[in-house]
């Protein structure tokens, strides 16, 4: 069946600091509007039905490894997210 994986990128939302200050529901929950805008990551997975982006044929691409590499955008350590994702596919073998 599958993890359960609550954003597009693999980010936990569950562990991030700023889910409650900024009331966000995840980009799941929300189609691709966390933090209330859209994610170019969340919408490349919506246009191409993917569950996330450890599903797409072009994991990791090169705005998912920006995205999980930029500190801005909170993977600790960098390419955290990318990782999290390997490892549930690794999981669902």
């Amino acid at each position: 069946m599958g993890a359960y994986v609550s954003t597009y990128c693999g980010l936990v939302c569950e562990t991030c600091e700023y889910r409650e200050s900024m009331n966000c529901g995840g980009c799941i929950a929300t189609k691709g509007n966390p933090f209330h805008v859209k994610c170019p990551v969340s919408e490349c997975c919506i246009s191409k039905l993917r569950a996330h982006c450890g599903k797409c044929a072009d994991f990791p691409c090169a705005l998912l490894n920006q995205y999980s590499c930029d500190p801005v955008h909170d993977d600790h350590p960098p390419g955290a997210r990318i990782e999290y994702l390997k490892k549930l596919e690794r999981e669902d073998g």
